[in-house]
């Protein structure tokens, strides 16, 4: 089964000692899935001070924005696809993301198609 591991992060936060140390781990991390061939895909993306957010509204009218959904503290700042034999993989997974630690990751299912 296929998860998409949404890394969610405040992108205004300074990181501590902790945090750049867990960072260290990431490459050996993203090294250990590829070998075990469980990453499918995953980026790191653009701040969301560059990013658009698009509402479509009944009656045609589209509404496009600057940046993500104001009102949040924490932005998707990457993600990874992985393959797992279940969940429980999958959130083992996400408990060795740095961003596990001071954000958050969110699991989610792929729907096969």
């Amino acid at each position: 089964m296929r998860y998409a591991l949404l890394i969610r992060e405040d992108e205004s936060a300074v990181a501590g000692p902790q945090e750049r140390s867990r960072l260290a781990g990431l490459a050996a991390f993203r090294h250990e899935l590829e070998e075990r061939g469980a990453l499918v895909g995953g980026e790191q993306l653009y701040p969301a001070e560059a990013a658009a957010t698009v509402r479509c509204w009944d009656g045609g009218d589209i509404v496009t924005t600057g940046g993500p959904f104001a009102g949040t503290s924490e932005q998707i700042t990457g993600f990874a696809e992985v393959d797992c034999k279940d969940l429980d993989e999958a959130i083992e997974m996400a408990t060795r993301i740095p961003a596990a630690w001071s954000g958050a990751i969110e699991v989610r299912q792929v729907q096969e198609t």
